[in-house]
């Protein structure tokens, strides 16, 4: 069996049945019927193999980008096999301005819609005008516009009523010719009227400050969701934690899950060959040594421990693919 070891940027030591790179939505189709068990892999940063794999895995390599406009907006249609961070910077290069606080996200631009990625004050689906899909068993081809995409905090259509039935073959973004940087998150409020070029640059750089290079030191990003509270539950947990930070969103209060894991004593702790990182909580690593159930050990008694504490439940945010499919801590 194949090793998904590169192909997953924990890379933790599991193999797949068989690994299918496909550049056309009939070739993908084809061999995806095939078999009962898959599973389709974008760039591998926001999934974890806890095991050997009894299926086929899939790669997208669909490619190519296409440029229109219109008065207002810069109008590009992307192949889901793009790389994310590729494509923010050929935008930038071009003169295509509004994504730059998305930048050094990893992952594929198919599956950017799929998590509704968001940094910085910025969410994909803001730029997203229509997602191109394929229906997997009819190979029907159906375009969503954005209020389809039903796009969440980490979340959309395609992790719920359509999750594992569509294959993304383009994205449409529309970006605005007027520049208007979002600076109000982080570091990047010191900016003055920044350029594009600076929110670049300062997210690039505040990104590789924080959070420890995937080919270095195996990692997935942040581990968990930012958990969504009450407001009436916020309130209670202020008066016993006065320091809990909160930011009012529309269904309640969101509060950073870095903070409740590190205060919860977990920041730089091991399991085995994972560790919770030192400057960034929220990240788990993998030391060089790791294996799936080291993950699993630690990631739950990190949820256990915050359950028990604050009354919260974190939600992975990461992937969890065992050795029949995608599962549940």
């Amino acid at each position: 069996m194949p090793s998904l070891r590169q192909h997953h940027t924990f890379h933790l030591p599991a193999s797949g049945r068989e690994i299918i790179s496909f550049s056309s939505p009939e070739l993908f189709r084809a061999r995806w019927l095939q078999s009962d068990t898959n599973y389709l892999l974008g760039g591998g940063s926001n999934t974890l193999f806890l095991e050997d794999f009894d299926g086929q895995v899939f790669i997208n390599e669909m490619r190519g980008i296409e440029h229109a406009e219109s008065d207002t907006h810069h109008l590009l249609r992307v192949a889901g096999g793009e790389n994310w961070h590729a494509l923010v910077t050929y935008c930038l290069d071009k003169g295509w301005y509004g994504m730059e606080n998305l930048a050094l996200i990893p992952g594929s631009v198919g599956a950017s819609p799929i998590q509704n990625i968001g940094a910085y004050g910025v969410e994909v689906g803001q730029f997203i005008a229509s997602v191109e899909l394929i229906d997997i068993q009819s190979g029907k081809a159906t375009t969503l516009n954005n209020s389809e995409c039903e796009f969440g905090y980490r979340d959309s259509v395609f992790k719920k009523a359509l999750a594992g039935k569509t294959l993304i073959t383009h994205v449409n973004f529309a970006l605005p010719k007027t520049y208007s940087p979002v600076v109000s998150y982080g570091e990047l409020a010191a900016l003055d009227n920044p350029t594009a070029q600076q929110v670049y640059d300062t997210v690039i750089a505040v990104r590789k400050s924080k959070l420890p290079d995937p080919d270095e030191l195996g990692n997935a990003g942040s581990f968990f969701k930012n958990p969504v509270v009450s407001v009436s539950h916020f309130e209670r947990l202020k008066k016993a934690a006065s320091t809990i930070p909160g930011f009012v969103v529309d269904n309640g209060v969101k509060i950073p899950a870095a903070w409740l894991i590190d205060q919860c004593g977990f920041k730089g702790k091991t399991e085995g060959g994972v560790r919770c990182h030192i400057t960034q909580p929220l990240v788990l690593t993998n030391t060089g040594e790791a294996v799936g159930n080291d993950v699993v050990k630690l990631a739950r008694s990190i949820m256990d421990t915050v359950r028990e504490r604050y009354d919260i439940a974190l939600e992975a945010e990461v992937r969890l693919v065992g050795r029949n499919g995608v599962i549940n801590l």
